[in-house]
Formats: structure tokens, sequence, C-alpha cells
């Protein structure tokens, strides 16, 4: 075999896979975002635009984001620290810590509405206790920012390790001497962390704030489960059009909507956190 084709003979299925099942879906939704009948038109973005829930479900989805992110990433970075210590039972703080990975968007919201429920764990709880009379709807449609808070805690702990997962790989490359170099000359842990971990972990920050921040644009299961429509976000009006109102043009307009907005967090995150050639490890 001519040794200058075997690269591209490697590489053929994975281009075959995406090209089958991610640039022909895009070419088609894109497609459908700026026609009508046959016919180019900006309309579906007007009509995306024009509907009365357009406002909040934007300032929903992108307060979600800017809540959850931030702290998914501290909690991370923290449980990572922690595993990446460990001498003995790393593998088992690992192990449980990663549960939450297992379970789908839609597992882990139902496992929140059984908790915030009228008739769930919390009221159970609260009753028992004697500080309840009677069950709280915690989760009524006049209840919006119990609702908000109840996805913000079941995204926290359904997603949190995800990025763990990433930063104690990215923990593990960094080489040891330069921790028990900074020790002999004194510096503390925090001194260490904020100076040698973090600056050498933004390759894996990177990907990890990239991915997490491209999942919340898209999170959907866990708000159908535990708010349903009292919670608009992008992704839920997305589906909202496409099946409830079947109207599939204005859907894909939402969902190049997202797709822009995840292009451009990532280009953002990119630049923020981009390595030097020289400063890798």
């Amino acid at each position: 075999m001519n040794g200058k084709a075997l690269p591209y003979l490697l590489l053929m299925p994975a281009t075959l896979f995406l090209c089958v099942f991610f640039l022909y879906p895009f070419a088609l939704v894109a497609f459908e975002a700026v026609t009508r009948d046959g016919a180019f038109t900006l309309d579906n973005f007007r009509t995306m635009a024009g509907s009365w829930k357009f406002p909040a479900t934007v300032r929903n989805t992108l307060l979600l984001a800017a809540i959850v992110v931030p702290i998914q990433l501290a909690m991370a970075l923290l449980m990572a620290s922690v595993v990446s210590r460990l001498e003995t039972g790393r593998s088992a703080a690992l192990y449980i810590f990663a549960i939450p990975l297992g379970i789908s968007d839609l597992a882990a919201g139902l496992i929140w509405l059984a908790i915030f429920d009228q008739s769930g764990f919390l009221n159970t709880l609260l009753s028992g206790l004697g500080i309840v009379d009677r069950p709280i709807m915690f989760l009524g449609y006049q209840s919006k920012l119990t609702i908000f808070i109840a996805v913000v805690l079941a995204e926290i702990w359904r997603a949190t390790a995800i990025m763990m997962v990433i930063l104690v790989a990215g923990m593990g490359l960094i080489p040891r001497e330069y921790h028990e170099a900074a020790e002999v000359f004194g510096a503390s842990p925090w001194k260490r962390f904020v100076r040698i971990t973090l600056p050498l972990l933004r390759p894996s920050l990177q990907t990890a704030i990239i991915l997490r921040v491209i999942l919340a644009f898209e999170v959907f299961a866990v708000v159908a489960a535990l708010g349903g429509t009292n919670l608009p976000v992008l992704m839920g009006e997305t589906y909202n059009w496409q099946f409830t109102l079947q109207d599939r043009n204005v859907a894909a307009a939402s969902a190049l909507l997202i797709l822009a907005i995840s292009i451009g967090f990532t280009l953002f995150f990119l630049r923020v956190l981009r390595v030097p050639r020289e400063a890798r490890i």
C-alpha cells in the first residue's frame, strides 16, 4: 500500500461519519431555516424573535449558563484536587463522583422532581420535622424562581462530573517535580495551586469550560421534567416549534441560533484560555 495514501484511508471512516451525521443534517437545517415554501426568506428568524416567549427564553438560557458553569467549575476543581491528592481509594472516589454521568438528563430531572414535588422527599421531611402544616407546591406555575433554583441544583449535580473527569486527567499530566520544587522554596498549597496547577491546567480548563457551556445552552430534559413550559429555554422552544406548533422552519432557525451562540462562546474561550505553544507541557 502506498504510504502516502495510508493516512487518508485511516481518516476516511471518521470523515464519512462526520459528513453523514453532521454536515448533511446541518445543511438540511440551515436550508430549512432560510427558506419557506422553497423560497429564500428571513421570516423564520423574524417569527422566532417576534414570539412573546423569545426574550424570556434567551434570558433564562444565558442566566442558567452564567450561574451553573462557574459553580460547576469551582466544584470540579475542588473535586479534581481531592481525587488527585488521594494516595489510596482514588479510583473509588473518582467512581463515586462520576456516578451522575451514568444517569440520563431526563432521569436526573425526574430524581429532582421526586425531591421537590408536592408529595416528594423535601415536603415529607419538612412535614416530619413539623416545619410546615401542609405540603408546599415548590414547582407550581407561580414559583418560577423555585423552578429555576431546582433546575440549577439538578444541573450542578448531574453534570459537574463531566468537568471533573477532564480536570483530573489534566492534573495527572502536570509533573510532580514542579510542586516539589515549589514546596522546597516554601510555597503554600494555595500558592502552588494558583501559580502552578491553574496555569498548567489551562488546556484542560479550556476543554472542560467549552464542553460544559455548549451543553448548558442545550439544556432541555431537566427543564422539561422540573418546570415544563413554566421555564422556557432555547432548546425547549426549538422542540415546541418543531413538534407542538409543527413549524420546522422556525425550529431550524432556533437551532441555528443555539449553534451560533455556542460557536461564539467557543471562540471566546479559545481566545481567553489560549495556551502559547512554548508554554505547553
